[in-house]
């Protein structure tokens, strides 16, 4: 004796809708779509009142969420104006350091280095390259 059960799901159309394919215009796709949003698990029963297929809604509603089902809504191309470039924006100031405070560089040899935060970048970068090679 099997154990095996076989169901299946599938949807009845009234005999009057059967041989007879519908346009639906974008207008009414979109209320369909959002309509089947209304409330939790609205899709079959939404598509039973219409008396479309489940599918077809499923369809529709990827094109809803792709943008391709949006009425002319919404993609395609926005406006730009190109405007001459106008002043400099002002550089960020740097808050004053006292005499005396260091900054402490890790190098990748782990060696560290620690200098003056007024010191001078050329020099920075000279010491930085004896202590790598050190």
């Amino acid at each position: 004796m099997s154990c095996a059960k076989v169901i299946s799901q599938f949807e009845v159309f009234p005999a009057g809708e059967l041989g007879r394919r519908r346009t639906w215009s974008t207008a009414e796709k979109l209320r369909i779509v959002e309509e089947s949003y209304s409330g939790h698990r609205q899709g079959s029963v939404v598509a039973r009142r219409h008396g479309i297929s489940r599918a077809l809604l499923t369809q529709w509603r990827k094109a809803y969420h792709l943008g391709v089902l949006d009425g002319g809504k919404g993609g395609g191309f926005s406006p730009v104006e190109i405007r001459p470039d106008g002043p400099p924006l002002p550089r960020p100031s740097v808050p004053a350091v006292g005499p005396g405070e260091r900054i402490e560089i890790m190098l990748p040899n782990g060696r560290r280095l620690i200098v003056d935060v007024s010191v001078d970048m050329a020099m920075l970068t000279r010491l930085i390259q004896v202590v790598e090679r050190a």
